[in-house]
Formats: structure tokens, sequence, C-alpha cells
């Protein structure tokens, strides 16, 4: 939030390298959780209402999706920021609120940081509990995000904005790369044959004048 900066070159350096490389693993980190919490929270109870009670798949994405962002605004917007105008002396809930969204949001302008004040009770636990708040609540705001992405009326309205592609070029791309395909697996097939024929063993031919060892005069 700014309140705590790098004041050296060295410490400086070290924030750069330290973005560089933590930032990228977070994104994978929120990736990979967001993944899979989707598909227990947004993919399978759609999925569920749609086969049990015979619901259409759309209304019911629809309906949950609002209902899950309501319950998430509820849930890491008005509750906690009625917890921190009760916990901050100096804050309303107006101001409470404008820092969730903040925060929550990814702007972080620091103007507002709970747990500042020295004389605060628990402060170190305070400052943890408000750094896993932090941490679920974005897991929850991209899950929303992501749960609304997926509505098919959304989808329509993102192809509006799609390049599309020339479909000769790529139906021509596609035979050339049949015709390598195909002619590499004849090649190596036949270098194959001619190998098996290189190994085998010769067969001697018996003679027609010969049997059981005998010769007829």
């Amino acid at each position: 939030y700014g309140h705590t900066v790098p004041l050296s070159d060295g410490g400086k350096a070290f924030c750069i390298i330290y973005s560089v490389i933590g930032i990228p693993f977070t994104l994978l980190f929120l990736t990979a959780v967001v993944q899979r919490v989707t598909i227990h929270v947004t993919r399978r109870p759609v999925l569920y209402f749609h086969l049990r009670w015979g619901f259409s798949k759309q209304v019911v994405a629809i309906v949950h999706a609002v209902l899950l962002g309501f319950v998430t605004v509820s849930c890491f917007f008005f509750i906690p920021a009625a917890v921190f105008s009760v916990l901050e002396d100096d804050w309303n809930f107006l101001e409470s609120f404008y820092f969730c969204f903040i925060s929550l949001s990814t702007i972080g302008l620091g103007d507002y940081v709970p747990g500042e004040g020295y004389n605060q009770k628990f402060r170190e636990l305070y400052k943890i509990g408000i750094t896993c708040y932090l941490l679920l609540g974005l897991i929850a705001m991209l899950v929303v995000l992501e749960t609304f992405c997926e509505l098919h009326e959304l989808k329509k309205f993102r192809k509006m904005f799609y390049v599309k592609k020339d479909k000769d070029e790529d139906q021509v791309h596609i035979m050339e790369h049949d015709q390598l395909s195909f002619s590499s697996i004849t090649d190596q097939a036949a270098g194959l044959k001619e190998e098996q024929k290189q190994s085998e063993p010769f067969v001697d031919v018996p003679s027609p004048d010969c049997s059981d060892g005998s010769v007829n005069h």
C-alpha cells in the first residue's frame, strides 16, 4: 500500500527481482486454485440442477451467478466493512467498504490501511487475519468473474470482438500437414520392410529330385 517501501539501492534491486519472480508464481497459484474451486462451486451445481431437476442450463447458470455474486459481496464486502468500522476507531462504514473494494480489486491505493495503530490490541494477529482475508477475498472475486465469463450470453458478447480467421487458409495448412505426415509414415514403413528383408535368414529350397535322402535311378 505504499507505507512500507525499500529505501536502499540493494533493497530496491531485491524488490524488482522478487517481483519479477513472485508475481508470475502468484498468478499461477491463483489460476490453479480458481480453476479447482470453480469446478466445485460453479460447474457441478449448475450441472446438478440441470440434470436432476430438468431446468434450462442457461437459466440455472444465470441464477447461480447472481446468487454467487450476492454471497461474495456480502461475505467479503459488507460484513468485513462492518467489522473494520468497529475495529478501526477513525473509520466509518463507507471508508471501510472503500478499503475492501480498493483492496480486492487490486488497486491498493494505500490511503486506508488497517492495523496501523501501535496501541491496537493483538496487532500482529490482526495483520495476519487481514492477509488471510485479502487472499480469500481475491480468490472469491476471481471465481465470481470466472463464473460470469462462462455465461452463454457473455460468451456471445465476447465473440463480437474476436478476429475471424480465413477458413480456406486453415484448410490448406491442414491438407499440407496431412500430406507431409502421410508421406513420412509411408517412408518409415518402406524402410522397416527393407530392414526386415535384410534381417530374414535364407531358406534352402529342397531339390525336386531328392526325397528322404535317396536318389531314384
